[in-house]
């Protein structure tokens, strides 16, 4: 019935969706899509990760370029991307005068500002000289640097997330202002809190490596024991430096990667990630910028970086905005995923996130649900996909044609943010309190061993990794090899202290 209204009634395309249409733009769609019906009909209807809502007619804008212009950031928000399209194709003239015929106006300014900055270019109009400052994103819908730059030309407070070689954006959703409320960072101290500072330290030692191989094993990659201490040392170096600065990167890389592909500038190759379906053919799931868009992207994103270090943005979101961007424009040859994942420890320790002397081993939580962490790669790359045209050559060499590099410089991160946050959330109520009982557990079955038998440290820890291995018993085998010196009595009192403490986990 809703369907067939609708087809009666008829609606036109609005804001961002009327400017793809008339300038044919080729573009990643927006999050929320508008139409507006001919008669008096409101619907909201939402199809994945995108939103469309039709609109009663009294909203139609007008038929203007400015009348979509201001539709657009009023109703469908603030897409880089999109402006960067609509900018490079409107005729200049067109968009200076709808500029001078309201340049106080709020969005007009807005526009205005982004027009400038997305175009490199300075428009023939004079200066706003009265008039006070506005934000150009609205704190409430999405996450701002404060205190923001101001820009005198327009009285514009520029409090984006970047600049114009990358910037990405995050709108604040429902899902993110819940995790904002539940203060994961106190609800981290508390689990903590209830642990000795002398369980910590090994639960740390301990944490470093399950979140070093969990890397590696996302990958399908198993590191040989030197490679898993390299990573392990640059986890521990990641809660007191900074490593998003180009030259740290690449040292980065140096550590943690086989040797013989170690790179000592970004790549010079086009790279994609893909598989082999079938003799000389590739299934590409995903292309990286040009080489040559490489270092005016990164040099962007590590600005970014810093803009939002000062800039008071949570830390979570921070995190997800610089990782994901990394392993967006995978400016090395092999290792962009591990050190992703690194990105993140080394921002949420460096902003306090993390509670002192502890780790989150975020890794595990997306290897332990890797079609979530797919999930949260997909959200760019596959809208992505159908923009980019590509040629692969008979050796698997991608040449790409097109100009890709906006789609890189201004991605809307949310979908990426809510995941990180999720993950995070998982590690601390599952992941930490696991391994932090564990090892409680751990002492206190040491314990109550030493009290049947007195035996060394390493035979202790020798009996229990056996029943753990045969289901909280010790199998005959390794009873005759390894402790054939135990009694019966012995034996059984040592496995009952051992189921008792860890009988869930037998199972």
């Amino acid at each position: 019935m809703v369907e067939h209204n609708l087809h009666k009634i008829g609606r036109r395309e609005a804001g961002y969706q009327e400017l793809i249409t008339r300038f044919q733009l080729d573009v990643i769609p927006n999050w929320h899509q508008s139409y507006v019906a001919t008669g008096n009909f409101h619907r909201v209807a939402t199809n994945g990760a995108v939103t469309e809502e039709t609109y009663s007619s009294k909203y139609w804008p007008g038929n203007t370029l400015g009348d979509h212009l201001e539709f657009a950031l009023k109703y469908d928000g603030t897409n880089l991307a999109i402006l960067s399209s609509v900018f490079d194709v409107v005729p200049q003239k067109e968009f200076q005068e709808y500029v001078a015929s309201k340049p106080r106006g709020k969005y007009a300014r807005r526009l205005w500002y982004l027009y400038e900055l997305l175009i490199r270019s300075t428009l023939p109009i004079n200066d706003l000289k009265t008039g006070g400052y506005i934000d150009l994103l609205d704190p409430e819908q999405y996450f701002t640097v404060t205190p923001p730059r101001p820009i005198r030309r327009q009285k514009i407070n520029d409090n984006l997330l970047g600049g114009v070689e990358c910037c990405p954006t995050i709108r604040r959703t429902n899902t993110l202002r819940g995790f904002e409320k539940a203060d994961l960072i106190e609800r981290c101290k508390k689990v903590v809190a209830t642990y000795s500072p002398e369980l910590l330290k090994r639960a740390l030692s301990y944490l470093y490596t399950k979140e070093t191989k969990s890397s590696f094993e996302i990958e399908h990659i198993k590191p040989n024991s030197t490679r898993i201490e390299r990573f392990i040392v640059m986890l521990q170096l990641a809660e007191k430096e900074n490593f998003c600065e180009k030259e740290r990167l690449i040292d980065l890389q140096n550590h943690i990667v086989d040797p013989r592909f170690q790179d000592s500038d970004y790549r010079k190759i086009q790279n994609y990630v893909g598989e082999s379906v079938a003799w000389q053919r590739e299934k590409v799931h995903f292309a990286c910028p040009k080489p040559k868009d490489l270092e005016s992207l990164m040099r962007g994103l590590i600005a970014s970086h810093e803009r939002m270090d000062k800039g008071g943005v949570h830390p979570v979101v921070h995190a997800a905005a610089i990782a994901y961007g990394f392993v967006f424009l995978h400016p090395f040859e092999d290792g962009n995923g591990r050190i992703h994942r690194f990105l993140i420890h080394n921002i949420l320790a460096r902003r306090n996130f993390t509670p002192q002397g502890i780790m989150f081993p975020v890794s595990a939580s997306m290897l332990k649900d890797p079609s979530k962490y797919d999930a949260s790669l997909e959200a760019f790359s596959r809208p992505l996909m159908p923009l980019v045209e590509y040629s692969l050559d008979e050796n698997g060499c991608m040449t790409i044609e097109n100009d890709t590099a906006r789609w890189y410089a201004y991605i809307d991160m949310t979908f990426q943010t809510e995941a990180l946050f999720r993950f995070i959330e998982h590690t601390i109520d599952t992941e930490l309190v696991e391994e932090l009982s564990f090892l409680a557990q751990y002492d206190e079955t040491k314990k109550a061993i030493q009290g049947i038998v007195d035996m060394p440290d390493r035979k202790i820890d020798l009996f229990i990794r056996f029943c753990f291995q045969n289901n909280g018993r010790l199998a005959t085998r390794k009873r005759s090899s390894q402790f054939d010196f135990l009694s019966d009595d012995e034996i059984t009192s040592m496995e009952q202290a051992i189921q008792l403490a860890y009988g869930n986990r037998l199972k």
